[in-house]
Order: C-alpha cells, then structure tokens, then sequence
C-alpha cells in the first residue's frame, strides 16, 4: 500500500514523484539496454519492435520493456508493487511498456489524457475505497536519464483527474499548432524534473504533456508502464503479439492477462501471501 504521505499526495494533486527507486546495479543495465535499443538501425529491430522515427514530439520504442530482461522486470519492481496493489485492489494488468525518447528538435507535446470528463464517464474510474485509491487505469514512467530544471520533458496539470469539465482547447497553451515551441511553464502547470532512477506514477485521467526538449548535448529517455485492472477491457484483448510474450517470464505473462475480478493472479498470490 501506499504510505498515507503517498495517499494524500496522490490524491490531492494526481501524481507521484518516487526519486532514487531504481539501485545503480538496476539502472545501469535498463540505460545500457535502451541505448541498445534506441541506435539500433531499423533493418535489425527484433520481430514487433519499431518505432515511427517520424514523429515530431516524442520517439515512442514499441514493446520497449520487452527488448531486455532489465527492462522487463520493472514491469514488478518490488519499490513500485504496493503501490500497484493498493491501486488495483490487488487485481492488476500490465497493459504495455513503450520506451520513450526525446531529443533536441522534438517539439512541445500538447497537453491530454487518456480520459475526458465528457467521454465514456462508464470507464477509466479514480475512487477511494475503504481508506485507498482505486484507478482503473494508471501509468509507471521509469526515468532512465536526467531532466533538469529548464531542460523541459513532462508537464502535469495536478488536480485534473478529477476535473468534471473538459479542458479549454486554449487554455495555458496554444493547442494545433506544428509549429509551436513550448519551454514556460504557466501557473497551474507543473513541470516535473526527474532524475535516472526515478518513477512518476499518475493516472491516465491526469491531463499531461511534455514541454519542447531543450538541451543539444542530451536526451530523454524513459519506460512508459501502462497498467489497467485485470477484469476491465479498456484496450486490446491480446496487446502483445505472440513474438513478444514468447520473450517474457511467466510472471510477466501472469500479469499481462485478463482475469475474472473475483480471481487473484498467482503473481499476486505469491507475492502478497494469499492461500
């Protein structure tokens, strides 16, 4: 569970920032995999992996967690577990892991979420529920390099998910236009400057982007964790094709899976002493 710190925080303002999560002896690895990744020439991607090297604000490395092992296993990292659990009621699905990239010309990446106030208000639940929070879908971001103060990367609008109105598309930043280079930070809008090893957790209601990265001399490189619970459909039935699960362990297979509310995973069972 979370600590009632965490809670309250969480709760009040849609975001966590956990610093120092991942040991030097977990970091370097997961940094050495995802360089690997990230210079490899398209012709020799594995099966399933890519990227669109197109897109303007952000490089998104398909399947990312599944490239190496060091990768995978944050996926269930014991630091960010009680949190999964007390979010999940103990019922999780791991829902798809992007490696994230940015890069000096990547522009400003607009303000969204995953959810909207007038949108499906049937899905994509944030609740509290005998003393802790509930979401039914929610993101773990693993930082793997630097962002410092001015150096741009992730923008929140805390509070937001839970916000009853629609976002206006004008408000605190120009919204449609190509062109647009985003490096201030308005009231309201917190810029969230993470260290490696780092994990920001929020929920896909949370409105976020990502301010135009500045530096020339570095990047931006992350884990994009989603998850969901484990008896909600929100997104594919089978999201991850059969060339990637054959590269994952059977806990990682365990926690990707949809099953019946009622139903504990054995992942969950084992790890959280359930008979």
């Amino acid at each position: 569970m979370m600590t009632p710190d965490q809670r309250y925080f969480f709760d009040l303002t849609g975001y966590l920032h956990l610093r120092a999560v991942l040991s030097p002896e977990e970091l370097a690895p997961a940094q050495a995999a995802a360089d690997r990744y990230i210079q490899m020439p398209p012709a020799e991607w594995p099966p399933e992996f890519g990227a669109d090297l197109a897109r303007r604000d952000l490089t998104g490395y398909q399947h990312g967690f599944a490239f190496d092992k060091s990768l995978e296993v944050l996926t269930r990292h014991p630091a960010t577990w009680p949190i999964l659990m007390e979010l999940t009621d103990r019922r999780p699905r791991f829902n798809g892991g992007t490696l994230g990239y940015n890069r000096h010309g990547h522009r400003f990446h607009r303000l969204h979420a995953g959810w909207q106030p007038s949108k499906r208000p049937d899905v994509r639940r944030y609740y509290v529920e005998d003393g802790q929070v509930r979401c039914t879908d929610f993101i773990f971001f693993f930082y793997l390099s630097d962002v410092s103060p001015g150096d741009g990367g992730l923008i929140v609008l805390p509070g937001s998910h839970k916000a009853h109105f629609d976002r206006p598309q004008g408000m605190f930043y120009p919204d449609g236009d190509a062109a647009y280079v985003a490096d201030t930070v308005p009231p309201g809008v917190h810029n969230v400057c993470a260290r490696a090893g780092d994990v920001v957790i929020m929920p896909e209601h949370l409105m976020h982007g990502a301010l135009t990265w500045k530096p020339r001399d570095r990047d931006r490189r992350f884990l994009i964790l989603r998850y969901n619970v484990q008896h909600m459909l929100t997104g594919q039935r089978r999201p991850f094709p059969e060339a990637i699960r054959q590269r994952l362990d059977p806990e990682t297979i365990d926690l990707l899976e949809l099953a019946p509310y009622y139903e504990y995973k054995d992942i969950v069972k084992k790890r959280e002493n359930i008979a």
